[in-house]
């Protein structure tokens, strides 16, 4: 059994690797490289099976945001060509859900851009989300800047059911990417949503300048926050963004990130999210190996994967798309074991 196959061991018995291990994956030699994904495969297979879940967003809010992160175009020091505008009308942000309820997403996400939302946009956001839990059957996220508890009891109580706010990188190197707001800002959030009631999705972006130690820190920063959903970003460099110029990953780069995340959480849902069509390219079936969710239909202010590919890929893998809007429990994804696909090279 090769060294791959002994981490999965490890986390298929909620064994931590150590830093040596995880530096182990992120260092793998590109000829390993599909013997790590079928070890992280294992797991992921463990936990959920050949399912696949779907999350399509909505950009109800554009630009003109007050804060610095660096890799967004949406920022205060950006000057990237993108849409603006303030926040959607209600019904614009009810279709969104009945699209996303087309493309066999589970889940839903209003993201609005700025440092925190007015009440008055929580008021107007709640009222879309209760008018969508009557007439959709779709899970809402929420990814609304800053939160206070107040704030997201107010969305608990309309009916979200998640709220993403994602940690982005380590701690160390948080500082490097945004300077208006602190990491320990964005854990108070995820603590007032918990409190609140509310799942957590919470996650990072990779390909930002940062360093092994910065990527292995923020996976074990997020076993802390133990979020329900972890969706993994791959920067997409965007013109007019102080990262512009950045081109620091490759697909191989990118899978070997998510199968440490999925050895390092081997329970917790791990979403393929922004970058995934520009970073993992062809290669992008592959990524399905250690993750398990998928975002389709684009991004914020980035083109993705049109839905109706997204599932001729899954399909085409062998693999499910499933569309579970209650709780669920992961272990019964796995119920009846499947044989290992033919990944492996000997």
């Amino acid at each position: 059994m090769n060294e791959f196959q002994s981490l999965a061991d490890k986390a298929l018995r909620d064994e931590l690797l150590s830093r040596s291990e995880c530096r182990t994956v992120l260092e793998a030699p590109e000829e390993r490289l599909l013997d790590l994904l079928h070890a992280a495969f294992r797991v992921r297979e463990r936990y959920f099976g050949r399912k696949v879940r779907l999350q399509m967003l909505m950009n109800a809010k554009s630009g003109a945001c007050q804060e610095d992160c660096h890799y967004c175009s949406q920022s205060a020091i950006s000057t990237a060509d993108i849409p603006q505008y303030g926040l959607l009308p209600k019904a614009q942000m009810v279709e969104g859900a009945r699209r996303a309820a087309s493309a066999k997403a589970q889940r839903y996400c209003i993201v609005i851009s700025g440092r925190s939302p007015l009440d008055r946009e929580v008021a107007e956001i709640a009222e879309a989300v209760r008018v969508i839990k009557q007439e959709i059957p779709i899970q809402i996220c929420c990814s609304l800047g800053l939160l206070d508890e107040g704030q997201a009891k107010r969305l608990k109580a309309a009916g979200v059911d998640r709220i993403n706010h994602n940690l982005n990188t380590s701690e160390a190197y948080h500082d490097s990417i945004c300077t208006t707001h602190t990491f320990h800002d964005r854990l108070a959030t995820i603590r007032h949503a918990r409190s609140a009631g509310l799942e957590i999705c919470s996650g990072g972006v990779i390909g930002m300048g940062e360093g092994n130690d910065d990527v292995i820190n923020l996976a074990l920063a997020l076993r802390e926050v133990k979020p329900d959903s972890i969706p993994v970003n791959m920067l997409h460099p965007v013109a007019g963004t102080p990262l512009q110029h950045r081109q620091d990953l490759t697909p191989q780069r990118c899978l070997k990130v998510l199968c440490l995340f999925r050895f390092l959480h081997p329970r917790t849902e791990i979403r393929v999210a922004g970058g995934r069509e520009f970073n993992l390219r062809s290669l992008q079936p592959l990524a399905l190996y250690a993750a398990d969710s998928l975002f389709v239909g684009g991004y914020l202010t980035t083109p993705g994967q049109p839905a109706p590919d997204a599932w001729r890929m899954i399909e085409d893998l062998g693999f499910e798309v499933v569309v579970d809007n209650g709780s669920s429990d992961p272990d019964e994804a796995a119920a009846v074991p499947s044989p290992l696909p033919v990944l492996k090279v000997e």
